[in-house]
């Protein structure tokens, strides 16, 4: 999949990209150019990442009147109502420490997410200085590893040229987002990567009237011409409310050998007899956390009222 590019001027009016996202305020970026942007009515479907038609209003504000086709979409939900997150990733970095603890339910969503949505995923492992601690933080992402997902280990603290080398090359070429519960270094990575972030925060703010204290919006960085990044605040709870039965049992990766070796065509893969998703967990094929998970998944997509 190819990565992010600055978007060219359309034959008529004005293409940008939003780089950023506060409630129904959005900024564009036109060729260097940053643009207040609002939606008609009250739509509220714009992703940060979005390549947007845009219809000038004043010298430094305009109305998205559509957006082009996306090719991925990242967003999670819950029962009422779905929260985007970021359009056209290629990448999907999710920042763990070794400290405090991180959260399986949410790597384990955030990986279901990234697969249901077409985007590669990664795992940051940072704090690696804080030695006492490393050994169970690489057991426990032994879990991901062995499903194939690549581990970065960094310390931006202790190490940051080795966490930008190690970085930087991961990110040419693509459009990535970081995501991750607060308090793993994700901010201070990106502060790494992108020097000028805390200016460019501060301008975004103000362009967005959030007010100088306020950085929970998500927004994107270029990393030259071809690469961006994008940050998102930090969240505990990761709800897929949105994927449907067939789309979650494709989503865990480790399901797929067994997937068509069923009795049954319709399996559910919970309680069916001579199911080889059931037989390749009891074997321990399958990690029984994985599995308690997709169960639970199911439950919620049953509960969708949106």
């Amino acid at each position: 999949m190819s990565g992010a590019t600055l978007p060219a001027p359309a034959a008529t009016g004005l293409t940008g990209i939003i780089i950023a996202a506060h409630g129904r305020h959005y900024l564009a970026d036109v060729g260097g150019r940053k643009l207040q942007c609002v939606t008609r009515g009250k739509k509220t479907n714009i992703a940060v990442g979005d390549v947007v038609n845009l219809k000038m209003t004043s010298e430094d504000q305009a109305v998205i009147e559509s957006i082009t086709e996306r090719k991925t979409l990242l967003y999670r939900s819950d029962q009422y109502k779905s929260k985007l997150l970021a359009a056209n990733l290629s990448r999907l970095f999710i920042v763990v420490a070794t400290e405090p603890g991180f959260a399986d339910d949410l790597i384990s969503r955030s990986l279901v997410a990234a697969e249901a949505a077409g985007i590669e995923a990664h795992l940051i492992l940072n704090k690696t200085d804080v030695a006492d601690l490393l050994p169970k933080a690489r057991e426990r992402l032994l879990a991901y590893t062995s499903l194939g997902y690549p581990l970065h280990e960094v310390s931006a603290r202790a190490n940051p040229e080795h966490a930008v080398a190690t970085l930087m090359p991961l990110l040419e070429g693509e459009s990535s987002i970081f995501i991750g519960q607060s308090g793993m270094g994700k901010s201070s990575l990106i502060n790494l990567l992108v020097p000028d972030a805390d200016i460019a925060v501060r301008e975004i703010s103000a362009a967005l009237d959030t007010g100088k204290h306020t950085t929970t919006f998500t927004r994107l960085y270029w990393l030259g011409e071809h690469a961006s990044i994008i940050d998102s605040p930090g969240f505990q709870e990761f709800g897929l409310y949105h994927l449907s039965e067939g789309m979650l049992e494709r989503a865990f990766v480790e399901f797929g050998p067994y997937l068509g070796g069923c009795k049954f065509y319709n399996c559910r893969h919970l309680i069916e007899p001579q199911c080889a998703i059931l037989t390749a967990v009891a074997e321990g094929k399958i990690a029984r956390f994985r599995h308690t998970l997709y169960g639970q998944l199911l439950h919620e997509s049953a509960q969708t009222l949106y």
